[in-house]
C-alpha cells in the first residue's frame, strides 16, 4: 500500500489541517487561560493564523484544480501562489500583534500559574501539528503543491515556536525570572515573521513565471540530448531556445526543433510527437510547445527589433 501522503489529495490534507488547527486553538487557548502566560498567548494566536491559512489554502487548491475555461485557457494552477502570499501576510500580522503584547508584559511581568498543565497542553498541540506537517511536506513534493508546502512549513514553524515557548516557560518557572515569559514571546514573533517573509517571497517568484526546478530542467535536457544527433559533421536534429516555467503543479517548456529542410511535414510532425511524449514521460504533467524549423533558419528573440 502506498504511503499516506501519496494517497491523500491536497484538498483532504488541507481539510485535515483545518481540523487540527481548531484542536490546537482549543488546547493552546486553554493553556493560556490556565497560566496567564503571554508566551502561550502568542502560541495560541499563531494557531488562529494556522486556521485562517488552512481555510484559504483549501479554497485556493480547489480553485487550482478547476479545468481550463474560456477566460483561463491555461488553467487555474497559479491560484496556489495566492494561498502562500496570504499565509505570509497573516503570519507577519500575527508577529506584530505578539510583539505588541510581549513588550507590554516585559515592562510589567505577571505571575504565572499552573504551568504544568499549560506546558503539557502545549506539547500535545505541537505533537498534532508536527505529525500533520510531516505528512503534508511529503505530500507537497508528490503533488508539487505550493499551498501544501506553505501550510506544512507554517505548521513546522509553529512546532519550533511551541518548543521555544515550553523551554522558556520552564526556565521562568524554575528560576522565577518572570520577564522570560515576555522574552520568549518576542522570540516567537521574530521567528514567525521570518517565515512569513519567506512565504511572501516564494509566492511572488511563482507569480513571475519562475523557471522549473534544476532536476526537472536536467530531465528535459537529457531527453532532448537523446534525440539530437549529427551526420557527416553537420547537425541533422538540434534544439535551441529552450525556455521553462512553472505555474502551481504544472510545468511548461517551449523550444525550437531544427531539422533538414528536405523533410516532409508529416515526418517532422511525427518526430515532434515522439519528443513531446518522451518529455511528458520524463516529467509527469509537463506541457511542451515545440516549434519546427529548418536547420538553416534561426530565430533571434533577443534582437532589439523584437522588443519594440
Amino acid at each position: 500500500m502506498a504511503p499516506i501522503w501519496q494517497r491523500l489529495t491536497p484538498q483532504r490534507l488541507l481539510a485535515a489541517s483545518v481540523a487540527v488547527a481548531l484542536s490546537t486553538i482549543a488546547l493552546k487557548t486553554l493553556a493560556w487561560w490556565l497560566t496567564d502566560s503571554v508566551g502561550l498567548l502568542s502560541d495560541a494566536m499563531e494557531s488562529v493564523v494556522n486556521l485562517a491559512s488552512a481555510m484559504f489554502g483549501l479554497w485556493m487548491v480547489t480553485v487550482a484544480a478547476r479545468p481550463a475555461d474560456d477566460d483561463h485557457p491555461y488553467g487555474h494552477h497559479k491560484a496556489e501562489y495566492f494561498s502562500s502570499g496570504f499565509e505570509g501576510i497573516l503570519i507577519i500580522a500575527a508577529a506584530l500583534g505578539i510583539l505588541w503584547a510581549a513588550v507590554s508584559r516585559l515592562w510589567a511581568p505577571q505571575p504565572l500559574q499552573r504551568l504544568d498543565w499549560g506546558l503539557a497542553l502545549s506539547v500535545l498541540s505541537s505533537a498534532l501539528n508536527g505529525g500533520l506537517a510531516w505528512v503534508m511536506l511529503r505530500a507537497s513534493r508528490v503533488h508539487r503543491s505550493m499551498a501544501l508546502e506553505a501550510d506544512a512549513r507554517h505548521l513546522l514553524t509553529d512546532v519550533w515556536t511551541s518548543a521555544g515557548v515550553v523551554v522558556g516557560l520552564a526556565l521562568a518557572w524554575l528560576s522565577g525570572w518572570l520577564w522570560l515569559d515576555a522574552l520568549v514571546a518576542m522570540g516567537v514573533a521574530l521567528n514567525i515573521a521570518r517565515e512569513g517573509v519567506h512565504l511572501l517571497w516564494r509566492s511572488t517568484q511563482g507569480l513571475m513565471d519562475e523557471a522549473v526546478e534544476p532536476e526537472v530542467r536536467t530531465a528535459i535536457d537529457d531527453v532532448l540530448a537523446g534525440f539530437a544527433h549529427q551526420r557527416n559533421g553537420s547537425d541533422i536534429i538540434r534544439f535551441d531556445h529552450v525556455h521553462t516555467r512553472k505555474a502551481g503543479q504544472r510545468r511548461y517548456v517551449d523550444l525550437h526543433m531544427h531539422m533538414p529542410a528536405s523533410w516532409t511535414l508529416g515526418r517532422a510532425a511525427a518526430l515532434r510527437t515522439s519528443v513531446e511524449q518522451a518529455l511528458m514521460s520524463a516529467v509527469p504533467g509537463l506541457r511542451a510547445t515545440i516549434q519546427l524549423l529548418p536547420s538553416d533558419v534561426e530565430a533571434h528573440f533577443d534582437d532589439l527589433h523584437d522588443l519594440k
